[in-house]
């Protein structure tokens, strides 16, 4: 790593007085200028393959306006994914949506393995010590996560502006599209996808594994991708949180 590389993971307000931990595994589409874009034109690196747009600043506003402790990754996820078991196939796509990722394709162990070292492990390794010293501290008790979806995928029309992905803290994830604004709004259940062990990380293991209600927030892109949609969905998450869990925000 060279000494002007953002690091692995970066904690946003470590003293933050919320006992809710936000998370947000797909902030960036940066890559080294060694790994030469995996081969991709730059404007790729601007789509959701490479990160989830809007999510950095809705996550950012939310640790703000709830005083709460925000982890932070600082590479592509197409360089690996931190939101995947690192034996789950999506891990280091070769595919992703549609477009094939040449610098994944035919990776030699040795280069995974370096992935993992340089990026995954370090992510890993202190959004768990954070919550463990948090947990036994009596300082934390739900872990929330903050993605972005795309309009439309594989040309298919996704309707909701939101969604709540839960499994174990369904209380809480019901809550939560209720306060910002139920189903009637297109605020959704357990959509664009659902939480599943073999292609999730985050919320079964740094979350469910601790006991913790965990919840993935995904919020549609073109309606996060510019500051003041940001702002106006960061308030409405910020306000969702504060009434479902009003002794933690």
């Amino acid at each position: 790593m060279d000494a002007g590389d953002p690091p692995p993971v970066r904690v946003v307000n470590e003293a933050g007085k919320s006992r809710i931990v936000l998370v947000c595994e797909h902030a960036s589409n940066w890559m080294p200028p060694e790994y030469a874009r995996l081969g991709l034109p730059a404007a790729d690196l601007q789509r959701h393959i490479a990160w989830d747009i809007g999510a950095l600043d809705v996550a950012l506003r939310v640790s703000q306006a709830l005083d709460a402790t925000l982890v932070v990754a600082g590479a592509s996820r197409l360089l690996i994914d931190l939101n995947r078991p690192i034996h789950a196939p999506s891990s280091i796509p070769e595919l992703s949506e549609s477009t094939v990722i040449p610098g994944n394709l035919d990776l030699p162990e040795a280069e995974r393995q370096k992935r993992i070292a340089r990026w995954f492990t370090p992510f890993q390794t202190r959004l768990a010590a954070l919550l463990d010293q948090r947990v036994a501290q009596g300082g934390v008790s739900a872990l929330i996560a903050v993605h972005s979806f795309t309009p439309v995928f594989l040309g298919q029309h996704r309707p909701w502006q939101a969604g709540m992905l839960y499994r174990r803290a369904a209380r809480l994830g019901a809550a939560m599209v209720q306060a910002m604004g139920g189903e009637g709004q297109g605020i959704a259940h357990n959509q664009p996808y659902q939480i599943d062990d073999a292609s999730d990380y985050t919320i079964p293991v740094q979350g469910e594994a601790r006991g913790l209600d965990a919840v993935l927030v995904e919020l549609r892109q073109d309606l996060i991708a510019t500051p003041d949609g940001a702002a106006l969905w960061a308030a409405h998450l910020a306000a969702a949180l504060r009434a479902c869990l009003p002794d933690l925000a």
